[in-house]
């Protein structure tokens, strides 16, 4: 099959579903434009799979905003630098259930069912390309090079974004709903040490998530400080790209191992989490913190095999000092001196640091509002996350003040505490889209109530149009 005749049997397959019917939803009017029924911010995987769900569901007057040129939403070719996903190739995603969707159609559409059986996992840039065809087969309303400044309530159940970019239409839009599709670091931002940050100059740094001028590095010494997979991503890609030694930091005493995503994929526990009580789903993610997210074995041992490589383990770094040009380490195994260092720290979630929430942050209710958790597994970093519903709605710290955060998603990594890795992982999306679309056209119609109702008790459009004629029987 080619690649013509797949995005052909995508029609026919939604026609079957009888994809693309008529609204249902009312419309809003305003004074100051039009109204969007929902704004989707973000063009990766969850917010083109969130609006495919919402499509499904007769929600069409929607729109997506990118902050990135076309191509190249998400990390897939912009910062991330694994040589694969770390997700089995066949587990499903943003297909939603629509075999034709699947990666793999996309891939066999194109190599051969042969091919397929050949892959191992799956190639990042293959990733970036099918979600780039995603997005043209199901046409998907997107608009690249918008950034989201701000929200502001504009009167009850309309807000309006403030935002810019080339591709910005105009300085302000409204939307009823707005789902905040805004990958990992959308909950919060990308993390480097005090340590680090105050004591060397800008160019001697760089974090994982950040562009690297790797063709500046070569012939270079270079740190890296992690232990997770993203650190020996960048070991890997440095190594590859010409640096002379990559020597990566890890404050474990031992490598991470267990990849607890694994045992969560087969176990019920990733469509089941949202069943959890508090006290589950807290402990459940401090054990997931607590393992990290180990290296692929592939990696690794590309990286190891490299005669540059170095790893150090039990190595936290004490000190940072900028000396003559380079940026020296304390570790308990002694100092070192590197042309460059790579921060592989992750990042803090917590809405206080969005500036697009800056109107809603006072409200959001975190983990720490709502549950104590036992010394024994406290962690603020988890504390520090919203406490969200089921349906990735924001939890108001004053339940007297719902109304604040009424129309506002979280269908990013802040998510993981309340929902599980439904909006982290792709593993997670096929459970966490639907219960996402779910809450926002809840909404919506809970919003149109009155008017839904009013129309239905009014209705008198005959159906039946037969006629009966009595017929007389004659006496025998």
């Amino acid at each position: 099959m080619s690649l013509e005749a797949l995005n052909e049997r995508v029609k026919r397959d939604l026609s079957y579903l009888a994809y693309g019917g008529a609204d249902w939803v009312y419309p809003t009017s305003h004074a100051e434009g039009h109204v969007y029924d929902t704004v989707i911010i973000g063009g990766g995987q969850c917010g083109l799979g969130a609006a495919f769900g919402l499509l499904r569901e007769r929600i069409s007057n929607i729109l997506i905003l990118d902050e990135n040129v076309e191509g190249y939403e998400g990390p897939w070719v912009t910062y991330a630098r694994m040589m694969t996903l770390r997700t089995p190739k066949h587990l499903t995603s943003i297909d939603l259930g629509v075999p034709s969707l699947t990666f793999r159609s996309w891939w066999e559409a194109q190599f051969g069912s042969k091919s397929w059986e050949d892959v191992d996992k799956i190639p990042r840039g293959d990733w970036m390309n099918y979600l780039r065809w995603y997005r043209k087969v199901l046409n998907l309303p997107v608009v690249n090079e918008v950034k989201l400044k701000l929200i502001e309530p504009a009167e009850e159940n309309v807000y309006r974004l403030h935002i810019e970019g080339a591709g910005a239409p105009s300085n302000t839009l409204l939307a009823r709903k707005v789902i905040l599709a805004t990958g990992i670091q959308g909950g919060g931002e990308w993390h480097v040490p005090p340590m680090i940050s105050k004591s060397l100059p800008r160019h001697l740094y760089a974090h994982t998530s950040e562009n690297i001028d790797f063709e500046a590095l070569k012939g270079k010494k270079v740190a890296v400080l992690g232990g997770g997979a993203s650190a020996f991503d960048n070991t890997y890609f440095a190594l590859s790209e010409g640096v002379s030694s990559a020597h990566v930091f890890v404050r474990r005493t031992e490598m991470p191992r267990i990849n607890p995503i694994r045992q969560m994929e087969g176990s019920g526990l990733i469509e089941r989490f949202n069943v959890l009580s508090d006290a589950d789903k807290y402990a459940v993610m401090a054990h997931f913190f607590k393992h990290n997210q180990p290296p692929t074995n592939e990696t690794f041992e590309r990286a190891a095999s490299h005669p540059g490589f170095q790893l150090y383990l039990g190595a936290p770094w004490l000190d940072v000092q900028y000396e003559a040009e380079k940026a020296v380490v304390t570790t308990p195994q002694g100092k070192f001196t590197f042309d460059f260092l790579i921060i592989a720290t992750g990042l803090v979630t917590n809405p206080s640091l969005r500036p697009e929430l800056k109107l809603f942050e006072r409200h959001i209710a975190r983990w720490n509002d709502y549950y104590n958790a036992p010394d024994e597994i406290a962690n603020h970093m988890l504390d520090a996350h919203p406490y969200l519903g089921p349906g990735f709605t924001f939890t108001c710290r004053d339940k007297k003040e719902s109304k604040h955060l009424h129309g506002l998603f979280a269908f990013n990594y802040s998510a993981l505490v309340s929902c599980g890795i439904t909006a982290s992982a792709l593993s997670g999306m096929r459970y966490g889209i639907p219960r996402l679309v779910s809450a926002v056209a809840d909404q919506l119609f809970s919003d149109n109530r009155e008017e839904i109702l009013k129309n239905f008790y009014s209705y008198n459009e005959a159906e039946f149009v037969g006629e009966w004629t009595e017929r007389i029987s004659e006496a025998r």
